[in-house]
């Protein structure tokens, strides 16, 4: 049987970070004189801060470019991203995974900046870990590009990866690669739309979701007690 890999993303997935990203990108569009739109930190989630950027020109001109919205955005980010946490019930997927014997890596829509950031906050930037960001890729998510190169990196075919993603655009990323696609949106994030083909899983089930797509042998498998 072909080893398999999973393939997490990291904001809302592995990292309770969606939060700051969108307190830290409204303090940075107020910072510029202007006021994020109505229900905007929904329409947000999974994107690049490209395409960010390019939805705040449309909705309400923002006129600073792309590089004076990063360049304060990552600042305010990063000041405070030692803060962060795991998402409940990313370690008891993780360990399952390492159990199972699949190979794993962080597939981000971030810039490279921020998912150091990120994984070194909760602990997870560490040697071997194989991780690919938006600065890795010409296009990122929806484009599955990204997904394809972690493939690569690993050395598994893509249609042997499972990718879990919180977001609609990550899930057609996956989709468009190939590959098995676990839906696993934020609790509170009930409203997320996932293309066909998604494997939706509940808030509180990720392990019970990945044990019949992992190999036969996982489904005896004993996971570590996470605390």
């Amino acid at each position: 049987m072909s080893r398999k890999a999973v393939l997490f993303d990291m904001d809302g997935t592995l990292v309770d970070s969606e939060l700051l990203h969108f307190e830290t990108m409204a303090a940075t569009v107020e910072s510029f004189g202007y006021a994020l739109p109505e229900g905007f930190g929904e329409r947000i989630t999974g994107m690049a801060i490209g395409d960010c950027h390019r939805l705040l020109v449309e909705t309400i001109g923002f006129a600073p470019g792309v590089g004076e919205l990063v360049g304060r955005k990552y600042a305010a980010y990063i000041d405070r991203a030692n803060g962060l946490r795991k998402r409940a019930g990313a370690d008891a997927a993780m360990a399952f995974v390492r159990a199972s014997g699949a190979a794993m890596a962080v597939v981000s829509n971030s810039d490279r900046m921020l998912t150091s950031a990120n994984l070194s906050a909760i602990g997870l930037q560490a040697p071997g870990l194989v991780s690919v960001t938006r600065n890795d890729v010409r296009y990122g998510k929806p484009d599955p590009e990204p997904y394809l190169r972690a493939a690569w990196l690993l050395g598994i075919e893509p249609s042997d990866c499972i990718v879990v993603e919180d977001s609609a655009p990550g899930a057609y990323a996956g989709l468009a690669a190939g590959m098995t696609v676990i839906g696993w949106p934020e609790p509170h994030r009930p409203d997320i739309a996932f293309p066909a083909g998604t494997i939706v899983a509940e808030a509180d089930s990720l392990v019970a979701t990945l044990r019949p797509l992992l190999s036969n042998s996982s489904e005896t498998l004993t996971v570590p007690r996470i605390a």
